[in-house]
């Protein structure tokens, strides 16, 4: 493919999104002219987004950078200077033998998230080399900890629902996710199940794109959804709308949340969310009269201060009405773990020199430049965009301006975070790479390899890390394995029964293969649970000092409908900032068509909130709390309840040099499960500029 000049050929998008849509690159003159989506994708069907349909605009953009760079000005001014690859590669390994000689490697601390989804990219090669350096290692909880770790301690497997059976569904529930914007095959698919006659529930803070299609769209105040899914649950036992059965053969702990769940009555749970009495009854009647029924567990309901117990709670529904048997109903929050890999022989942490290295939080990224000690001295990003992606970006940019802080940054672009580095390596975008990629949502396998040739100078993070190997004089044969030889490890992985079958040349020969989901018929016979059972009461839970049972705890910074701001009260304001439709996280916020289609950062507040503050549709407004603040147009609308404002979208930094990040106000503080991220845990003021 990457010689051939002219033709259409299979890619697959490298995006952090659940679909991982099956693509066709047309290439003319030997430069890809169109990306389109491709038919022959048993589940994305040629159909995507269009954020991928622009992506030649990404990998043509006239900033991006093709050779390594040094630089020349103070840090963020974004001044540097062309420099070659041999220079690079001596200076950073220079620096880190010095570092690791005079403070030890646990100076040294790579950052990364998922900004390319492929496991070489991300879980490859780079962490051979970290671990073989011994550097500070990262726990990555910026995304999905959270829930992963409340819906574990339910179910015990990272698996749910498959997306093809949703269409069998008769009540469908998305529970905080605009899938429209996120998830847009399973739209797709909700919308087959709904011309057979299913319902679409919609519970969110914010009636977005997703919420304005549903057929019944629930207002709740954020961070409420365990109380909303307990008093659901009180009534579903009320009413004896439970299935008695399931709950004796597959549950354990059904007797004490029976008990447990009569002090969350419709009332007093309308009190805590905002939905009204005769809603929670409504709708609890509703999923228990109803079959099959699923509920889509989106992410935005994680990212609070009580993110895993929000997703506990709602794992627990499927069992107590039985669900799980029923194909087209249970739940879905990731399905990831069906494609799980062989990590251990990919990212060889055998390779590590000291085993108890430390490990910081990336949510707590900035917390850690400015008072970890002994301090990190060099910082390596990639795949990612502090920022602008982190929590509390004010403190992140104050670390990274620390002059005696060495930071390269490997990506296509001079992002916000690139700005800050001592030296740039220019990366190869996904179409110039072989990678290997599995969905959380669907349940196959692809295959990357090489469309064009790497652009101007550019590496995959495999090579890059290989060179930063041989540098630091690294002679273990795990840094000569090919990109070939790395899949192959990864897919050699007995303990993942649903792996059967995949191999590198049914890759080769097909482009994608079906995972064995044959075992999936076993599911509820296999949970990884401590009993085998779905845990309605976790004893883990309790040895872990957490509540056993389903429990709502309140925000640590926000309200509910039963806390509500206090006169004089700095910061009255629920703050959230959701994905914005045009792009992913920061990608795709520096190409011209995209940010032409969102116009300019937005901030949403109810018409109530703006007339106290004499705030009118259109006006510019400053946004702030005791961390960060910036100025952003207000879009005044009743999207959502009084006291919530709303901010879509992470924006790089403007051409005029203004800043409109949504992460300058939002916390580092970690979640109460899994060391997840709390952005949407923020208050905020307004006021009129």
């Amino acid at each position: 493919m990457i010689h051939e000049e002219n033709g259409v050929f299979p890619a697959v998008c490298p995006l952090d999104c659940p679909d991982t849509c099956g693509l066709l690159l047309h290439k003319e003159n030997g430069k890809i002219v169109k990306v389109t989506g491709n038919p022959d994708h048993p589940v994305t069907q040629g159909a995507i987004c269009n954020k991928v349909r622009n992506m030649a605009e990404r990998v043509y953009h006239p900033e991006r950078v093709l050779y390594p760079l040094k630089r020349v000005g103070a840090k963020g001014e974004g001044k540097f200077a062309r420099i070659t690859w041999d220079e690079a590669v001596a200076e950073i390994s220079g620096r880190y033998k010095e570092l690791i000689r005079e403070h030890g490697p646990e100076s040294i601390m790579p950052y990364s998230f998922y900004g390319n989804m492929g496991i070489l990219s991300v879980d490859g090669m780079d962490r051979r080399f970290f671990h073989r350096l011994g550097t500070t290692q990262l726990q990555q909880g910026i995304c999905n900890s959270a829930g992963n770790a409340g819906w574990k301690y339910t179910m015990g497997f990272g698996g749910g629902t498959s997306p093809e059976e949703t269409v069998n569904a008769k009540l469908i529930i998305v529970w905080g996710g605009n899938l429209v914007s996120t998830n847009m095959h399973q739209v797709a698919l909700i919308e087959k199940a709904r011309k057979q006659g299913a319902q679409l529930v919609v519970i969110d803070v914010h009636r977005n794109r997703t919420g304005q299609r549903a057929d019944w769209f629930i207002p709740l105040y954020p961070g409420t959804d365990s109380a909303l899914a307990l008093g659901i649950m009180h009534v579903l036992f009320e009413r004896g709308l439970v299935n008695e059965t399931f709950l004796e053969r597959y549950t354990i702990g059904h007797a004490e949340l029976r008990e447990h769940v009569k002090q969350y009555t419709p009332e007093r749970v309308s009190a805590i969310t905002g939905v009204p009495a005769e809603d929670i009854v409504k709708l609890a009647v509703l999923y228990g009269e109803t079959s099959p029924a699923y509920i889509h567990i989106g992410n935005g309901l994680q990212h609070h201060d009580n993110g895993g117990m929000n997703v506990r709670t709602i794992s627990c529904l499927p069992a107590l009405t039985g669900q799980w048997l029923v194909p087209g109903g249970g739940a879905y929050k990731s399905n990831g773990a069906y494609g799980k890999m062989n990590a251990a022989a990919l990212e060889r942490p055998d390779l590590r020199p000291n085993p108890g290295a430390r490990t910081v939080s990336m949510n707590r990224l900035g917390e850690a430049l400015l008072t970890l000690d002994p301090p990190i001295r060099a910082l390596f990003v990639y795949c990612s965009n502090p920022a602008v992606v982190a929590p509390d970006t004010g403190k992140v940019e104050r670390g990274l301006r620390r002059e005696d802080l060495f930071t390269v940054v490997h990506d296509l672009f001079l992002t916000d975070t690139a700005k800050y580095a001592d030296i740039v390596l220019p990366a190869t975008s996904s179409f110039e790479n072989t990678d290997l990629y599995s969905s959380y949502w669907h349940h196959y396998v692809q295959l990357q390899e090489p469309v064009i040739p790497a652009r101007g100078e550019s590496k995959s993070n495999v090579e890059t890390f290989k060179l930063l190997a041989a540098a630091m004089g690294f002679e273990e044969e795990a840094f000569r394995d090919s990109e070939e030889d790395m899949i192959r490890q990864a897919l050699q992985f007995p303990h993942n029964p649903y792996l059967q079958g995949v191999t590198l040349e049914k890759l080769q020969e097909q482009r994608l293969v079906k995972l064995n989901m044959e075992h999936q018929k076993d599911y509820l016979d296999n949970l990884k649970t401590p009993s085998g059972k779905i845990e309605l009461y976790s004893a883990a839970m309790e040895r872990a000092g957490l509540p056993p049972l389903p429990t709502y705890v309140p925000l640590r910074e926000g309200y509910d409908g039963e806390r509500r701001p206090g006169e004089g009260d700095a910061y009255p304001l629920m703050f959230i900032s959701p994905p914005n439709h045009s792009f992913l996280n920061s990608t795709f916020g520096n190409v011209e068509k995209l940010t032409a289609l969102e116009k300019s950062p937005l901030l949403q507040i109810h018409p109530q909130d703006a007339a106290e503050r004499g705030i009118e549709d259109g006006d510019e407004v400053t946004v702030w709390n005791d961390r960060g603040s910036y100025r952003v147009k207000t879009s005044v609308t009743d999207k959502m309840l009084p006291g919530i404002v709303v901010s879509q979208g992470l924006w790089w930094e403007q051409e005029d040099g203004r800043r409109t990040r949504a992460n300058a106000l939002t916390p580092d503080r970690l979640a109460d499960l899994g060391g997840g991220a709390v952005f949407f845990s923020t208050v905020v003021n307004v006021k009129r500029q």
